[in-house]
């Protein structure tokens, strides 16, 4: 993966990585319709619980276990899985009362918020080109969530918990998955996320799941390729990427997520708030862009350490 924000020659490997970057964001997409569903059959935060539960023992035999973890890596993994559970329980739970269109949107300005974290905690400076980002994507917020009736939702408002958690994420992975193994520490973080939101089961949820085969088969998504399969095809394919092609590949989400949950779920935006997602897709463009800040999507919050 490459720093200096320079695109790479999409030939050969680079092409290959692309595409493979291309289809993980698709899986992340095309999920948030699959787990608006699954919502109707489970609590939110239990079904966060297991899909990242199965997703780690899925990964497990790929966390290269013939060198012993260190004291060091566990607490690295259990602050990045901390947050990532922060995250996706928000996540989730915002999908109980907003939908999936408007979900992906205010969780992709999570790449515009990272350089923002780092600059107020010093990592970094906040330059000119940030500073326009997050004006268009803060304009593009409001047209998304609040065009008409003049007030986010309840599932805004959770959703845009989860842009904060993921922002946080990628500037502490940023200097996290520089230290360890990429491997070992994005299993560490999936085992510390199932476990962190498994206690958030007992502590806030009276858990419930109605078992059937459409259920198992969304949750099964969930697990899988939206998750073990994804984090695993962007780690590859970002060690042959540049972190400003990366960046604008994962910009796609939100409209893949968009299409799926208007072919899947009928979903209708307004106009309005179609130009507040195309604002936000382009806050994270010019955030990615050569001259911006530090590549912020260079490390998302679902593959850390890639």
């Amino acid at each position: 993966m490459s720093g200096t924000g320079r695109p790479p020659e999409l030939e050969g490997e680079g092409r290959s990585a692309a595409a493979l970057l291309l289809l993980a964001t698709f899986a992340w997409g095309l999920s948030f319709a699959v787990v608006k569903q699954a919502l109707a059959s489970s609590t939110p935060l239990a079904f966060t619980a297991l899909r990242f539960a199965i997703a780690a023992l899925l990964l497990a035999p790929f966390a290269g276990w013939k060198v012993g973890v260190t004291h060091s890596e566990l607490g690295a993994g259990a602050l990045l899985g901390g947050l990532l559970a922060a995250g996706f329980a928000t996540q989730t739970i915002g999908l109980v009362y907003t939908t999936p269109a408007r979900s992906a949107f205010l969780v992709a300005s999570s790449s515009i918020l990272a350089p923002l974290l780092a600059a107020l905690t010093g990592r970094e400076r906040a330059g000119p080109r940030l500073l326009v980002a997050l004006g268009v994507a803060g304009l593009g917020i409001y047209y998304l969530t609040a065009p008409e009736a003049g007030r986010m939702n309840r599932g805004d408002l959770w959703t845009l918990g989860t842009a904060v958690s993921f922002a946080a994420q990628i500037v502490v992975v940023a200097r996290l998955s520089r230290r360890y193994a990429p491997a070992r520490l994005v299993w560490l973080e999936i085992m510390a996320t199932a476990l962190g939101v498994a206690g958030a089961v007992l502590l806030f949820e009276t858990p419930h799941v109605r078992w059937g085969a459409g259920f198992a088969l969304m949750l099964g998504y969930a697990a899988l390729p939206a998750t073990a399969l994804a984090l695993w095809w962007q780690l590859v394919a970002q060690r042959r990427l540049s972190a400003t092609t990366a960046a604008l590949i994962l910009c796609l989400e939100p409209v893949f997520a968009a299409l799926a949950s208007w072919v899947w779920l009928g979903e209708r935006l307004s106009v309005r708030q179609w130009v507040g997602g195309a604002f936000i897709l382009a806050g994270m463009g010019i955030a990615a862009t050569r001259g911006g800040s530090a590549s912020p999507t260079a490390s998302d919050p679902r593959i850390e350490a890639s």
